[in-house]
């Protein structure tokens, strides 16, 4: 109970002029979706009656699909944003039931169907679905939208259609010989709208552009035809009164099987695969997001089922969520399940009060409505796609076996041919062997399995005793077999005096020596390429607990996603203890991800980071020891090869040190920034040239600077006893690199003939592989290994990054 000495506002968490939290008003439908549902509408209708005609079902089959698969599907199912109703990758099969069955029956078989995908949808298989190769998804609509196209090709020249492709395609000869003319012009003039709407110029042009292209190519085909006079058939809706509904399946046992299996399999897969669509087109768009989170198959797929039994039940179409009225729904800005439930409500609407409307649209203007459609289903993008993933025998087998037999034998086909492709690349293993001066190289592309072994084993036996050989394993899988053979060569080949190395680290296989560090897999800033920062427009963090809130989903992730990654790496770090190569010495910047510009992992750097990237000269009064004891403990103690320093653009420091001249004295800040005041001496002075950045000007002062201030760090560094030391011993290199930001690009520091040069890593300094040692002025053509590293490094890191 509260207090009664609490203040008010902490009696009444509401504001006092506010209605109680039980009372607030709140909108039942957002205008956002109110203009989506319109959208939909507008388009969902003529294609509704168009996949009817194309089925041979009654007219008023696909205004009931429509409006069940807004209505049923759009509140029950587990993607909000889907817009499920009759659609055309279901067009054939249900044709083909009602040539086989009769209308009634199939109805039945819809039902049916529906109560499977609850089954389904209760044992939560739907993500299951998303298994099926996309080579046989994409071929199964190419094949569909093919029968589709040729059968509505009759309609369109003023004919009927047959029930087989191969019919449709006999009988074409003949058909272009009885032209009907009025079908023709109706048909070519829809066409010709469907086509242009979208590409209309200019700022009105755009503004047309948004009413639906389906709805003004029917519109106009409808309005030319009806102020022409033109005799055409046109819908004909019956009486409401003499609608036909469901009725019991009648037919061969097996064949009702056979036609529930089918259509369950077209409608839960496309219902499926549409959602995971509509999740990456929300995710894409900008502006309001949906209420609801990411979609639940499971759910959508009872959605789906129950949306199939209603359907079914009052003599609609199947049901299947709708890849071209989801597209528009989320383009139209919808934000909740509304939307969709709204559009099947104006269905409903139109089909009780809108008939003599319909009644006057031609068939034709329908047909060749339907013809585009279906031509838009075999898509050049997704052809492009299964050629490069080398998927073409899968898709072409699909489409023939969907054409020329039908729906469920033309899917079987193809995953049969995917099932096959995958055994020929499982089981197609080429090994290759060449000797270069003196070391023998064996190439071992594709997957290393037990099948290989004899032909691995004749290729490892090529290379003479005591001789160097390099074995290349370019493959993602090696099972036992191949593992045990290559284990047994290498000890008994190293046993007779020979070496072995093995590139690439495939089940347990590590490359021997120093190639296992150039093929580290460990790449800490791959899960961290989807952060919220990545995206314009990305809110910043919240304060207070959420903030704490993004702390603990950002652990949960690195749990989830990159520890299982570096796992075992870290395991032997631990054991073994840290051995790192390089100090990296660089600003505390958050924009600066050093394992990401230098392509390392754990226990590669050793890692000193603080404002500015400042080294204070060792003994100076009230100098800071945190650096100076990094310094020591990385040389003495971990004996690293190589220091580097790094700057960056847009440095806060180095802005500080303009606006302020390294005054001292004030703030914690203002005295640790007086450390950076010989960076300003030795730019304004005429002792040292400048460095500069080959290829360009420094963009103003700051960049200056921040080049002036690593060589100047590189000074301090060299006055460290224990740096000064193993330079003495020739056991330590120093390195200056900057990195500017907002290009993404890495400057490696050279020195010669007095001129500090930053060069371009990819450019220069990692091309030719050699690194100027800045501390002794040793010759430019010999190589430094510290320094190599690091540039092979950063030019990794910048190959990771780009867009390739």
């Amino acid at each position: 109970m509260p207090s009664a000495c609490a203040p008010p506002h902490a009696q009444h968490p509401h504001p006092p002029h506010s209605p109680p939290p039980g009372r607030r008003r709140r909108r039942l439908v957002d205008g956002a979706d109110v203009s989506a549902a319109v959208a939909v509408f507008l388009i969902a209708l003529p294609l509704s009656l168009g996949i009817a005609l194309a089925t041979g079902a009654p007219l008023q089959a696909g205004l009931v699909a429509a409006a069940v698969g807004g209505i049923v599907a759009g509140r029950l199912g587990g993607c909000p944003l889907q817009v499920s109703g009759p659609a055309a990758g279901l067009t054939v099969v249900t044709a083909d039931l009602i040539h086989r069955y009769g209308w009634r029956t199939t109805c039945g078989i819809t039902v049916l169907a529906g109560l499977a995908q609850l089954g389904l949808g209760c044992l939560r298989v739907a993500r299951g679905a998303l298994a099926v190769s996309p080579a046989v998804v994409h071929g199964m609509l190419a094949g569909i939208g093919i029968t589709i196209a040729v059968a509505q090709l009759h309609i369109v020249l003023g004919g009927s259609p047959d029930s087989s492709v191969l019919a449709n395609v006999r009988a074409l000869p003949a058909q272009l010989a009885h032209l009907h003319p009025a079908a023709v012009i109706t048909s070519a003039l829809t066409l010709a709208l469907l086509l242009a709407w979208p590409r209309l110029p200019g700022r009105a042009g755009r503004s047309l552009r948004k009413v639906p292209a389906a709805l003004v190519a029917v519109a106009g085909a409808t309005s030319v035809a009806a102020l022409t006079g033109l005799t055409l058939p046109r819908v004909d809706l019956p009486s409401w009164s003499s609608h036909a509904l469901a009725g019991l399946p009648e037919g061969p046992a097996l064949g009702i099987a056979a036609a529930v299996l089918t259509t369950t399999l077209v409608c839960s897969v496309q219902s499926l695969l549409g959602a995971v669509a509509v999740d990456k087109l929300v995710a894409a768009r900008p502006g309001p997001q949906p209420h609801a989170g990411r979609s639940d198959l499971d759910r959508e797929l009872l959605g789906q089922g129950a949306a199939n039994i209603v359907s079914g039940a009052l003599g609609g179409l199947p049901v299947a969520g709708v890849a071209v009225r989801s597209t528009a729904n989320v383009r139209s800005g919808a934000v909740s399940r509304n939307s969709t439930m709204l559009h099947g409500v104006l269905v409903v609407v139109a089909a009780l009060l809108m008939v003599p409307v319909l009644e006057g649209i031609p068939l034709a203007s329908l047909a060749a409505l339907v013809m585009a459609v279906g031509i838009q289903m075999v898509s050049l993008h997704h052809i492009r796609t299964v050629t490069r993933h080398r998927e073409v025998p899968v898709y072409v087998v699909t489409t023939l076996g969907v054409v020329l037999l039908n729906v469920l034998e033309g899917v079987l086909l193809g995953v049969t041919a995917a099932v096959a492709v995958a055994l020929h690349r499982l089981a197609r293993t080429r090994i290759t062997h060449h000797e270069r001066e003196g070391v023998h190289h064996l190439h071992v592309r594709g997957q290393l399995t037990f099948l290989a072994v004899p032909r691995l084993s004749r290729a490892l036996h090529l290379v003479p005793q005591g001789a160097h050989a390099v074995v290349q394993l370019d493959g993602s899988f090696m099972d036992h077999a191949a593992y045990e053979s290559l284990q047994d060569w290498r000890s008994s080949h190293t046993a007779r005096g020979g070496t072995a190395e093995l590139s690439g680290r495939r089940d347990g296989i590590r490359t021997a020596g120093p190639a296992a560090a150039a093929e580290c897999r460990c790449r800490p800033w791959t899960p961290w390429r989807n952060h919220q920062s990545c995206f314009a427009g990305a809110p910043t963090a919240p304060a207070g607990q959420e903030a704490a809130h993004e702390l603990a989903r950002g652990i949960s992730t690195f749990q989830r996603n990159t520890a299982p990654l570096v796992r075992k790496e870290l395991a032997r770090l631990a054991r073994e203890g840290q051995r790192p190569s390089q100090l990296f010495l660089t600003c505390a910047d958050s924009r600066l991800v050093t394992s990401m510009i230098t392509s390392s992992g754990p226990g590669d750097l050793f890692v000193v980071r603080n404002v500015g990237n400042l080294v204070p000269p060792p003994g100076e009064e009230h100098g800071d020891d945190s650096v100076a004891a990094a310094i020591e403990y990385a040389v003495d103690v971990l004996g690293v090869r190589s220091i580097t320093v790094c700057g960056h653009s847009g440095c806060g420091a180095i802005q500080a040190l303009l606006a302020t001249e390294g005054a001292g004295g004030g703030t914690p800040l203002r005295r640790w920034l007086r450390h950076g005041q010989p960076s300003l001496d030795r730019m304004a002075g005429e002792r040292h040239a400048r460095p500069r950045l080959a290829g360009r000007e420094c963009a103003d002062a700051a960049e200056q600077l921040c080049l002036t201030h690593v060589v100047q760090q590189l000074d301090h560094l060299r006055a460290h006893a224990p740096v000064a030391r193993a330079l003495a011993e020739g056991l330590l290199e120093l390195h200056g690199m900057y990195f500017h930001v907002g290009e993404a690009q890495a400057y490696l520091l050279t020195e010669a003939e007095g001129e500090s040069l930053f060069q371009d890593v990819a450019e220069g300094v990692a091309a030719e592989g050699v690194v100027a040692d800045v501390t002794r002025g040793r010759s430019h053509g010999a190589p430094a290994e510290g320094a190599k590293g690091l540039a092979a490094g950063v030019t990794a890191g910048e190959e990771a990054r780009s867009p390739a």
